[in-house]
């Protein structure tokens, strides 16, 4: 499956599977890890809606998270995707400390915008030290907004 593929077969549906599509995604960047949250518009709550590779023990500190904070968070309230080369040894700030118990390394968060507005997050990481390219980082960012729209549906 190509991205074209996998944003047209996003943008065709009206009920979303957002495993499905977070699994997709992961296979097409090589990832074996990811989350897919959508904001809560009442709670600016980032909510987690699909998970592939993350520990039990960390669901808890995923499952709800705000803007602002760790990968997700941050994506989120900058509105830009932000990404880590290696998040075992990342000293940016933008790393929470549980996330270094998922043992991936390169990572990368794409909010989920929809006309400038946010809607979730979609992040996905390698088990390697890994720099997303402005190509991959663009392709990430479009299949977020493709989300984004179902989203921004799913609201009416």
């Amino acid at each position: 499956m190509t991205s074209e593929d996998l944003i047209e077969s996003i943008k065709s549906t009206k009920n979303p599977d957002w495993q499905q599509w977070l699994e997709q995604t992961l296979q097409l960047f090589d990832c074996v890890t990811g989350t897919l949250h959508v904001l809560n518009p009442t709670t600016t709550i980032l909510e987690l809606k699909a998970k592939q590779g993350i520990p039990d023990f960390l669901l808890p500190k995923m499952t709800q998270i705000p803007v602002g904070k760790g990968m997700a968070g941050i994506a989120a309230e900058r509105k830009e995707a932000v990404q880590v080369c290696n998040l075992q040894t990342d000293a940016s700030g933008v790393v929470r400390p549980g996330a270094k118990d998922t043992k991936v390394e390169g990572a990368i968060t794409a909010p989920m915008l929809l006309d400038g507005k946010l809607y979730g997050t979609l992040g996905i990481a390698k088990k390697e030290p890994y720099e997303f390219t402005e190509s991959e980082t663009d392709t990430l960012m479009a299949i977020a907004a493709s989300m984004a729209a179902l989203v921004k549906d799913s609201e009416r």
